[in-house]
């Protein structure tokens, strides 16, 4: 198998606090490989250490067929690297962050400016090449950062929570780059906790929480080997979810005054929830989610914590 990245066993710890727990994967060459979870479950730990920015403190590691704590250099040439946080030069222009950041790999500037041109248009800045970056939105500025990560035509992009903070319309574009970039042969690789942006844009995915993988797989499969193709929400008094949650059978969440049953015809579960005594009205049938397979395969929602 052609894989962009190999990991056996992969740990690393902060202190008392382990952030990554034996984690194994693999992300094969031209897809778009996702670290699904919560905030605090390890995803920016495991892509620090994707792109050379902090050593493992055990496992085996294969970026592109080689080791990030021994080829750093080499490696970091092929790679491009998009942060949680905005590190544009806000005082520069766009173009001359594009510019700067390609000295970084000795493209020369006569190669370097056409190259920034064709990226700008790439990700749609080509009218504000001559903006600094400080009067960009930050739809813009995350885009900018895409251009700028793509400057030395990388075999693989590290994007970690790439659209947190955007507004509907930019995080949309943003996912059109993205999917153009994986239809060019680019590896993809991004860490998320928003469930619609894994759905569209993984072929694969692996859901981590407290730094281990407890799924793999592509979204689609995941979600109907783990809760079926269809769901009911019930809205009821605690007292009586375990109940009716009983007579319903099957995978299911209580969650306060809500009871999520899962299975793969939401019909027959609505009228087995009447035959039980719940209202019509009380009762609402959807398609599952990844946020159903997590919340199912961890016991909990997303949580809020500080990612590490």
């Amino acid at each position: 198998m052609d894989a962009s990245v190999i990991a056996r066993g992969l740990r690393k710890s902060y202190g008392t606090r382990v952030a990554v727990d034996g984690l194994d994967l693999v992300v094969r060459r031209g897809e778009c490989f996702g670290f699904l979870g919560p905030n605090g479950a390890g995803k920016t730990t495991t892509m620090r250490m994707l792109a050379c920015l902090s050593s493992r403190d055990a496992g085996d590691l294969s970026v592109l067929g080689m080791d990030p704590d021994h080829n750093a250099r080499a490696l970091k040439a092929r790679l491009g690297v998009v942060p949680q946080e905005i590190n544009l030069d806000l005082e520069l222009t766009v173009l001359e962050n594009m510019l700067v950041y390609a000295r970084y790999f000795g493209i020369r500037r006569v190669d370097a400016i056409p190259r920034s041109r064709a990226l700008l248009e790439f990700v749609e800045l080509e009218t504000r090449e001559n903006d600094t970056v400080d009067h960009l939105s930050g739809g813009m500025q995350r885009r900018l950062q895409i251009a700028r990560a793509l400057v030395n035509d990388p075999d693989m992009i590290l994007l970690d929570e790439p659209t947190t903070g955007l507004d509907p319309q930019a995080r949309h574009l943003v996912w059109e780059r993205l999917r153009a970039l994986r239809t060019a042969g680019t590896s993809v690789v991004i860490t998320t906790h928003y469930m619609d942006e894994a759905e569209r844009l993984c072929d694969r995915l692996v859901v981590i929480d407290h730094g281990r993988v407890i799924r793999e797989g592509s979204p689609q499969a995941l979600v109907e080997a783990e809760v079926g193709r269809a769901a009911i929400e019930v809205r009821i008094s605690p007292t009586d979810a375990g109940r009716v949650a009983a007579a319903l059978g099957g995978r299911h969440v209580i969650t306060g005054e809500s009871l999520v049953v899962f299975g793969d015809d939401a019909v027959h579960l609505a009228r087995t929830a009447e035959a039980a005594g719940v209202p019509p009205d009380d009762i609402t049938t959807r398609r599952t989610t990844l946020e159903d397979l997590f919340i199912s395969a961890t016991g909990h929602a997303l949580r809020e914590d500080r990612e590490r």
